[in-house]
């Protein structure tokens, strides 16, 4: 597997904010998101076998392991990572961009599922079949630059009744759109949604490697 990088550093977002965790940061995207703030990884990297990426996160003393990317989906070989990461006894996380079938994961593996946005110009990539796959433990996350990608994200989830099959993250591409613009629209109608901060931007330099 090519791998830009691996690293330990607390989970930036998701439901899982703030806990200590592994990064296995595969290389190569699919996708060109307007937003993308992980440019760097969709080329280059250094060919590892799973069996040194385990190596690698065992090091690192934490039960809590994120698959990313790029999209950590284009590469056949994630699916065998993952597994091999459960069968250590890890929580395993896999952030995937929503255009790969997520179906190939184990299913103890946690999918954490962009739905992109309009904005993203991404969207029409969606693959759409994976809201089937989504299980409660699973979670959807929608990335906001407009209200315009806010109705549009408001019409997915209430269609498909997201928040009743997983759960569902709201969040802003960065400098886009005030996060506190964003959170009074979600009070205003109610949505069922955790609003998401990615707190690693605060707590690090916005662009910062590694962290």
């Amino acid at each position: 597997m090519k791998i830009t990088e691996i690293f330990k550093s607390i989970e930036g977002e998701t439901s899982y904010v703030g806990l200590p965790c592994a990064f296995i940061r595969i290389t190569g995207c699919n996708l060109r998101c307007s937003y993308c703030d992980t440019t760097y990884a969709y080329e280059g990297g250094r060919e590892m076998s799973i069996s040194s990426i385990l190596e690698e996160v065992r090091g690192f003393k934490t039960k809590l392991v994120c698959i990313t990317g790029g999209e950590p989906l284009i590469n056949k070989e994630t699916p065998l990572l993952a597994e091999a990461l459960l069968n250590e006894r890890y929580t395993v996380l896999v952030e995937t961009n929503g255009s790969c079938d997520i179906s190939v994961l184990p299913k103890a593996a946690i999918k954490i599922m962009d739905l992109k946005c309009p904005d993203s110009n991404a969207s029409p990539l969606m693959h759409w079949q994976n809201i089937a796959y989504l299980t409660p433990l699973d979670e959807v996350k929608f990335v906001l630059s407009s209200r315009k990608d806010y109705e549009w994200a408001k019409a997915i989830i209430q269609q498909h009744c997201l928040s009743e099959i997983a759960r569902v993250l709201i969040g802003t591409a960065s400098g886009a759109i005030p996060p506190k613009t964003v959170v009074q629209w979600l009070l205003e109608d109610n949505l069922n949604v955790r609003f998401q901060l990615q707190i690693h931007k605060y707590i690090w330099e916005p662009h910062a490697r590694g962290v």
